[in-house]
């Protein structure tokens, strides 16, 4: 078996091989473009070939910014594209091309790695944890109302109370700003900026290229597929978040809800649940924990569904990503963490002082022993290291273990990723 690199010339072997190992057929294109794989970076592709020549497996790469704890920006590798043809299954295809990949990956200089992992039992074994997560929301209209904030000094507790309807138009919320409803067409220019704004500042978000926006792939509201969205303006007059939906069948799905802070998500929800024949709005791809249950007067009215795992990281050097995040608690921190797939072991020391990180080998005792896996669930936050303790997957050596380890690496905000790929 042979792994090569592709390129352009490649484009129509890969993407036939891909289909047909998940059993699928290239879209048919549309206007405008759109096709979901039309963004794949041929020269970050590679093809499996049996002995005779012919493709069984592909993986691909993209190249993406990943925001981490502290709004640190740092390139990361987004995985995707992976499969082997049914009749080459088990013969070690799979093995051999992801080992290549984080090869290639690290001679690239790279430090980590993130995917969205189509089976959860899969890439685990090749040292991918997952690390963000996420759930949807659906809300029965009629008992939707928001409540209004009982926090003394929140600004305008009447803005969040009130539950009228869209009539498509602007409608003005009481800090000055607006929501306007624009089709999908007219505002790609604004959803590209605003998402810009918002990724930098959330931990476990992804960019989006340009290139995406330009060539239209992906999900909404990226694809071309038919949608609204409701734009939110501050009191200027500059966007500053948006919603992305679609209504059949007398429910409104919000695809994607991006907003710069709390009152921009609220006013967004105001909206969404004000809208006029419907009877309930899902609101897809939440963070957990998400702040709308309490904001909503029935806190049952909203049924939670589709909680599940998303972005999933794997750390490629382990010192250069522990100080590249940044740290909110003071401590030292001795990690022993094994990569079983890449036969590597070490011991790091590491030791945070004012927000920043020094991490390098060391020989005293572990206060954690973990797989490389449990260390890029760890990484961003969004996993405690004492729940992994309990269910089994890291040792904890001495009984304060956990209890450290979870204040070192708890963030100021939980990390969460929407990006699709």
């Amino acid at each position: 078996m042979e792994i090569r690199s592709t390129t352009d010339e490649d484009r129509d072997v890969f993407v036939g091989t891909m289909h047909a190992a998940f059993g699928l057929f290239p879209e048919t294109p549309v206007d405008g473009g759109g096709l979901w794989w039309s963004a794949f970076e041929m020269d970050r592709c590679l093809l499996a070939l049996a002995a005779d020549g012919r493709p069984v497996g592909t993986a691909g790469a993209y190249s993406f910014e990943l925001t981490l704890p502290g709004e640190i920006l740092v390139p990361t590798s987004g995985v995707t594209a992976v499969g082997v043809l049914p009749s080459h299954r088990r013969r070690g295809v799979l093995s051999a091309m992801m080992r290549h990949q984080l090869a290639e990956l690290r001679a690239r200089g790279e430090f980590l790695s993130v995917l969205l992992a189509s089976e959860a039992t899969i890439y685990g074994r090749f040292g991918y944890g997952p690390a963000t997560y996420t759930q949807q929301l659906t809300v029965q209209r009629h008992r939707a109302a928001l409540t209004p904030p009982r926090a003394h000094g929140t600004a305008d507790a009447a803005a969040t109370g009130s539950d009228g309807g869209s009539d498509g138009g602007s409608d003005s919320d009481a800090d000055g700003g607006s929501v306007e409803v624009l089709r999908r067409a007219e505002c790609g220019e604004i959803l590209e900026e605003v998402y810009d704004r918002y990724r930098r500042a959330q931990p476990g978000a992804l960019s989006r290229p340009h290139r995406w926006w330009a060539l239209r792939a992906g999900q909404p509201p990226i694809s071309p597929a038919p949608r609204y969205v409701a734009v939110h303006r501050d009191a200027d007059g500059v966007p500053d978040g948006y919603a992305s939906y679609s209504i059949a069948d007398a429910a409104m799905t919000v695809d994607e809800t991006i907003a710069t802070d709390d009152a921009v998500f609220t006013a967004l929800a105001r909206f969404a649940v004000g809208h006029d024949l419907v009877s309930r709005v899902v609101f897809k791809h939440l963070p957990l924990r998400h702040p709308l249950r309490w904001q909503l007067a029935d806190f049952r009215a909203a049924e939670v569904g589709g909680d599940t795992d998303w972005l999933w990281v794997r750390l490629l050097d382990v010192p250069r990503a522990l100080t590249a995040r940044g740290w909110f608690t003071d401590g030292e921190l001795v990690l022993d963490v094994v990569d079983p797939f890449l036969g590597e072991h070490g011991r790091h020391l590491l030791t945070v002082r004012d927000g920043k990180a020094d991490c390098v080998p060391t020989d005293r005792e572990p206060d954690l022993s973990l797989d490389v896996r449990d260390l890029g669930s760890l990484y961003l936050g969004g996993t405690a290291p004492s729940t992994l303790v309990r269910a089994g997957h890291v040792r904890a050596h001495h009984p304060d273990a956990a209890t450290l380890a979870d204040a070192l690496f708890r963030t100021d905000r939980s990390p969460h990723c929407l990006h699709w790929f």
